[in-house]
């Protein structure tokens, strides 16, 4: 699929860029930089050849329909201030899971849940999808609102399946079907 762009009101969702008019590789290698980012999510690229080889995958990654991503952008400028991703595509089975980070200056602002809300509406309405999961490790209050705000369902607790900080701790996973409300 070719990747699609979303008005999200006060945020723009496009796919990741680095071409002669948009780069999002600063943004990418800001993402890897941030302890807080870098805490919750697996490292992200931390200089710009692999925030490029990061942006070229993502993608690649549209084109055979195993992820879809957007960059979260503010709409004037087109500045990339987080990012979404629609993974673990299962277009058969009608299924996907969610991840989201967003950079220091775009938190708390409602950014990511009004961009995941929309993702979420072009998931069902747009390619069909009945069921998206979000998983977030137990202590990341951030995610466990952006799930509760955007109607996600806990359904289960995995003990000590991820590790952060150097240590294990329980993972969260809700799901959000395209009946629920």
């Amino acid at each position: 699929m070719d990747p699609v762009e979303i008005n999200a009101g006060l945020w723009y969702l496009r796919a990741l860029r680095c071409d002669d008019r948009v780069d999002d590789r600063p943004a990418v290698v800001a993402s890897s930089l941030d302890p807080e980012i870098a805490r919750w999510r697996h490292r992200p690229p931390a200089d710009l050849a692999d925030a490029d080889a990061y942006i070229r995958r993502r993608a690649a990654e549209w084109v055979r329909d195993e992820r879809y991503s957007w960059a979260v952008c503010e709409p004037t400028t087109g500045e990339m201030l987080g990012e979404i991703e629609l993974a673990e595509l299962d277009l058969c089975h009608g299924a996907a899971a969610v991840a989201c980070w967003a950079l220091p200056a775009a938190r708390g602002r409602g950014m990511i849940t009004t961009a995941l809300s929309a993702v979420l509406r072009f998931a069902y309405g747009g390619l069909g999808l009945h069921r998206v999961t979000y998983a977030w490790a137990d202590g990341n209050t951030a995610s466990a609102r952006v799930a509760e705000r955007c109607g996600f369902r806990i359904e289960g607790r995995p003990r000590e399946a991820w590790v952060v900080d150097g240590r294990r701790v329980d993972v969260h996973i809700a799901g959000r079907l395209a009946t629920d409300l």
